[in-house]
């Protein structure tokens, strides 16, 4: 029980290190796939254009199909993790 316990911790400050983990199931590792077979292919965008998808679905001023999900998934980022999701993935 207490291994059980010990990886769950390790996983979830290692989910919260690198803010882009949770991205990863839909995004793909380097944010090389289409996301539910929707969104755009993230590794082609720039850091400016990943800062700007990302404030505006936490904002409600951007986004397509997929705006109600990423809202939830984009809401409890700070700028700092935004701007660490853009240096990880963008141009």
């Amino acid at each position: 029980m207490k291994k059980i316990i010990l990886l769950t911790s390790i996983l979830a400050c290692a989910a919260f290190a690198n803010p882009y983990a949770k991205c990863v199931a839909c995004h793909g590792a380097n944010g090389e796939t289409v996301a539910m077979g929707k969104s755009k292919v993230i590794k082609d965008m720039t850091k400016a254009e990943i800062v700007t998808a990302l404030k505006g679905y936490k904002d409600g001023s951007y986004g397509g199909p997929m705006k109600a999900l990423m809202k939830g998934q984009v809401t409890p980022l700070s700028d700092a993790d935004i701007d660490a999701i853009a240096n990880q993935i963008g141009k």
